[in-house]
This record gives structure tokens, C-alpha cells and sequence, in this order.
């Protein structure tokens, strides 16, 4: 690797307001596919490197790493995820390519960094790189093009690596969905779209998907650490059964819609299963917030004296509208608990899954438990 391994994309993508968007690991993948292949055939690196996206646009970038060897051609582009908060932002990404015997095809393998699929339900094969599909294509039409070109076959062996990659899988779902030995490599439209949260969402279909085929019935979509502890203890569900929902109820809820289990548990802390409770399918504060009138009218069906309702309207938090219901003794997050899980029910629109719900304080005592 020389000096230039932290070189960005020559050409950065287009801004959506204020926020630039980047590229996915899958375009990046590609763009050095097709430099270190352009290499083996010609000798020469193109750098900048030009991809066509699905969608047509052509994106540029820079080559950080270049290898030419007699039988092999690396390239390494280093990921620009925009102003997306992803991972994965300045990894490199590198694609070794090299010539396989007749008849061979195209052939993927997963180098340093890069995981291998160890669990079913996955839209990889077990024993696979975790290349996802559209990242294949992108990189087998590269490989077409250039070999009809040059008039030489399409036998040829691809292995990504992202140097670091495995240490940065921890921190994702790769080791829960099975993903063993590093990161994915992603994307559908080879652009990262600033805060779509595009990648989580995926992480929580692909565990649906891994938790059916493993044959489990009964899922829990935790929205943080302490909630996800307190409902795998509560139901004793293994750690194949634990979705990381987040703020995502909506993304979880109407994968779900299509992808049936049994049973969904959904745990949370008050505040956010309120928005939920509120209807709200984004529970992240930027996007929605809790409405204290709401809170003030399910503490009066609960039994709270209307006369207290304009400490509720005046409350800063969540919590301290809680505090001051409890010094009552209504039970709020009961009402809460059993107006979230109606909430995911009207989202499930009659798809055959009984529904419970866990409210969570900060310490981890379930405070109230609907189903």
C-alpha cells in the first residue's frame, strides 16, 4: 500500500440539500474490479476509474492502491460514504483479479476483511463471500464488457478485501446473521443516500430472513442494548432470535407484513415506545417527537386527575412526565405499552403474528409487559 491508501473518489457525488451522498462498498468494489482487470488485459491502471451505476449515472474515482503482477492485478478505491454516518466511511476497498482456467467463469472470493456466509436465509449461498447480488452483477458486467473487448474469456477470480474490514464487523450484525470474518459488501444503487439508515434496515430484513430459515418462531426487535437484554431474558429467546429494530419499527413491522413468524415481542424504553404508540414508525428524535398532550389524555384514561395536565403539557422529558403521573399511582406505560403494540398491529395489517410488548426503564426492569 503507498501513500496514497487515504485518497477519496476523484469525483465526489452530488450533493441532496446540504448533505452529500456517497457510494456503497459494491460500487467501490466494482470500480477496482474494473481497474485491476483494464491492468491485467492492457498494463495500465485508469485512474481515475469510470463504473456505470444502475441507474446510469457514471461516477469516477481515484485509485488509492495499484498492484501489477505477472498473473494478478490489484486496485483499491477508498469508500467516500458522503455525510452518512456508515461504518464503513473510509475503509479501501480492493479487488485482486486474476485468470482462471477454460470454462471457469466468474468466480468470487472473499480476501482479508471480507466475511463469508455461515447461515442460511441469506441472498448468498452458504460458504460464499458476502458479495451481495446487485454487487455481483455490477462486477460480472464489468468483467463482460472488458473481456468481449479484448476477445479473451470470462474466466476470472474476484477477491475483495477491506483491510480492517473484520475488526469493523464486530460492530455490526455480521457475527448475529452469521457473517463470519468481515464486512458485507453492499448496496442495490451503488449510491449511500445521507441518513436513509439504508444498511440497518437491510440488517434487520437479512435477520428476519436468517431467523425463518433457522426455523425460529418467536422474534424480539429491541430498540437499544438494555431493552434488547431485558426481552431476551423475559421470553428466553437465543440470540437468533434478537433484531436490532432501533428507531426502525416500520422497516422491522412491514418486512415482517410480508415475512411472518409466529410471534414478534417489541422492547423499549417509555419514550420510544410513546412514539410508537403515537404511531409514529421512525422513532429516531430527528424525525419524530413525543407529544405531551398525548401523553396528558392516555394519563386521564389511565385515572390521572385532569388537574395535574398542565405539569404534563409543561414536562421537558418523557421521563418527567412519567415521574410526575406515578407520583399518582396511574400506570402510564401500560397504556403506552398497550397503545404501541395496537400501533404495530394496524401496521401488520392482519398478517398472522401475535404481538407483545415490553416497556423498559434505563435500568432494565420491565416495567410493563402487553400482549
Amino acid at each position: 500500500m503507498d501513500e496514497d491508501f487515504n485518497a477519496a473518489p476523484e469525483e465526489g457525488p452530488e450533493t441532496e440539500g446540504e448533505l452529500r451522498r456517497g457510494w456503497t462498498t459494491g460500487a467501490c468494489a466494482t470500480a477496482a474490479t474494473k481497474a485491476a482487470l483494464t491492468a491485467l488485459l492492457t498494463g495500465e491502471f485508469p485512474d481515475p476509474v469510470a463504473i456505470r451505476l444502475p441507474n446510469g449515472e457514471e461516477p469516477a474515482f481515484a485509485l488509492a492502491f495499484q498492484t501489477l503482477g505477472e498473473v494478478y492485478a490489484s486496485a483499491g478505491i477508498v469508500k467516500d460514504a458522503g455525510d452518512d454516518p456508515d461504518v464503513t466511511h473510509g475503509v479501501t476497498v480492493i479487488a485482486t483479479v486474476r485468470p482462471l482456467g477454460e470454462n471457469e467463469g466468474i468466480r468470487f472470493a472473499a480476501g482479508q476483511g471480507v466475511g463469508t456466509v455461515t447461515k442460511a436465509g441469506l441472498p448468498i449461498a452458504v460458504g460464499e463471500p458476502a458479495i451481495n447480488p446487485i454487487p455481483r452483477e455490477m462486477m460480472c458486467e464489468v468483467v463482460e464488457a472488458l473481456c468481449a473487448e479484448h476477445a479473451v474469456t470470462t474466466d476470472v477470480e474476484i477477491r475483495i478485501a477491506i483491510p480492517g474490514g473484520e475488526a469493523i464487523a464486530e460492530k455490526t450484525w455480521n457475527p448475529r446473521l452469521g457473517i463470519l470474518g468481515g464486512l458485507s459488501i453492499l448496496g442495490t444503487t451503488g449510491i449511500v443516500k445521507p441518513f436513509s439508515c439504508a444498511s440497518w434496515i437491510h440488517s434487520i430484513h437479512r435477520g428476519i430472513d436468517v431467523a425463518r430459515a433457522e426455523g425460529l418462531t418467536h422474534l424480539l426487535g429491541a430498540t437499544g442494548s438494555t431493552s434488547e437484554a431485558a426481552g431476551k431474558a423475559f421470553h428466553d429467546l437465543p440470540d437468533g432470535a434478537l433484531l436490532d429494530m432501533g428507531d426502525f419499527a416500520g422497516g422491522l413491522l412491514k418486512y415482517l407484513r410480508a415475512h411472518p413468524v409466529e410471534r414478534l415481542t417489541i422492547a423499549g424504553g417509555f419514550a420510544k415506545l410513546a412514539k410508537l404508540a403515537q404511531g409514529a414508525l421512525d422513532l429516531h428524535s430527528s424525525r419524530s417527537q413525543v407529544d405531551n398532550a398525548f401523553l396528558a389524555d392516555r394519563a386521564e384514561e389511565a385515572g390521572f386527575s385532569p388537574a395535574g395536565r398542565e405539569a404534563i403539557l409543561a414536562a421537558n422529558t418523557a421521563m418527567e412526565v412519567l415521574e410526575i403521573v406515578r407520583a399518582e399511582g396511574v400506570d402510564l406505560p401500560a397504556a403506552i405499552a398497550a397503545r404501541a403494540r395496537q400501533t404495530a398491529l394496524d401496521t401488520l395489517r392482519g398478517a398472522p403474528i401475535e404481538v407483545d410488548v415490553l416497556v423498559i426503564d434505563r435500568a432494565g426492569a420491565i416495567l410493563v409487559h402487553a400482549s
